[in-house]
């Protein structure tokens, strides 16, 4: 069978979406809705007289069953439960016939694939967590239907924001500013009676100010910032690199210092008239112009 032929068979048989099968040489008929939800139990009529076999085909499911025309087919809850599009055939002695059919998701949410992103990421930014929700239902299919799905990211100090999204093919998602606190923040997503969790570390920015210290240290000369803070307040991370200068007449020496309990500590030469700087990435910190020294 050619390509085109394939076609023109897939859509003559998709047009055949009847809701009666109708049984070749005998008046009878097995009538099945043209869709269902999942989770449902059934009762097909049929008309006719005689027996028959029934075969139902679908999304990782088949049934085989034999049946006598004249009585209703009664299918449980669990046996038609991959939401999809079924086909059902009935085989006699005298002719075989199909229709096709459809099984719904449950309209009701029984379990949430919470994706949120990142898992880290600094405070204080617009838009920067990702939040995307896949809606299924008990049997683990995906719920097409538009269902409301509420956000909710809450910092370490309690302070929450909250976002509500339509679900579109079964998926929702959001995107939420991170909080102006560091520390754990408890991102969750809800349907209906369905809750699911995520944590994201929010972390503190880039230093906001810096300002140090010197005084003499034997024939040196040790330098001390004050505990560094980003712009909410929240301390640095021990092993941020704070960067000490020292400019003097004829050269240039400078030493990266981690820092440690939110504190950066060298020693400098202290070179007389020389003047020390303190920096972290791109924020610069206050000068010393040092009058003392070699």
């Amino acid at each position: 069978m050619k390509p085109w032929t394939t076609w023109l068979y897939a859509g003559a048989v998709l047009s055949m979406a009847l809701s009666t099968i109708s049984v070749v040489g005998q008046t009878s008929a097995v009538r099945f809705p043209e869709s269902l939800e999942v989770g449902k139990t059934i009762s097909v009529p049929t008309t006719g007289t005689g027996s028959a076999t029934l075969y139902v085909v679908g999304p990782g499911s088949a049934i085989r069953r034999k049946i006598q025309l004249g009585q209703s087919i009664t299918f449980g809850a669990d046996d038609l439960h991959n939401a999809g599009h079924y086909v059902a055939f009935v085989v006699t002695g005298s002719g075989t016939q199909n229709a096709q059919f459809k099984v719904m998701p449950s309209a009701q949410p029984a379990d949430i694939s919470f994706l949120a992103k990142p898992s880290r990421l600094p405070v204080n930014l617009s838009d920067a967590v990702s939040g995307v929700a896949y809606l299924f239902d008990v049997y683990g299919n995906l719920i097409l239907q538009p269902q409301q799905v509420s956000f909710e990211l809450k910092d370490s100090a309690g302070r929450a924001q909250s976002r509500a999204a339509t679900s579109r093919e079964g998926v929702a998602w959001v995107r939420m500013n991170s909080a102006a606190k560091a520390g754990p923040a408890q991102f969750q997503a809800v349907a209906g009676n369905v809750r699911e969790k995520r944590v994201i570390q929010q972390v503190a920015g880039d230093p906001c100010s810096l300002r140090m210290s010197a005084h003499p240290a034997g024939s040196k000369l040790a330098l001390e910032t004050e505990p560094v803070r980003d712009c909410n307040g929240n301390p640095v991370p021990d092993g941020t690199i704070v960067t000490f200068t020292e400019t003097y007449a004829g050269g240039q020496s400078t030493v990266d210092v981690p820092l440690k309990r939110g504190v950066a500590r060298t020693e400098v030469l202290g070179r007389k008239g020389a003047v020390i700087s303190v920096a972290s990435g791109v924020v610069m910190g206050n000068e010393i112009r040092w009058s003392g020294g070699l």
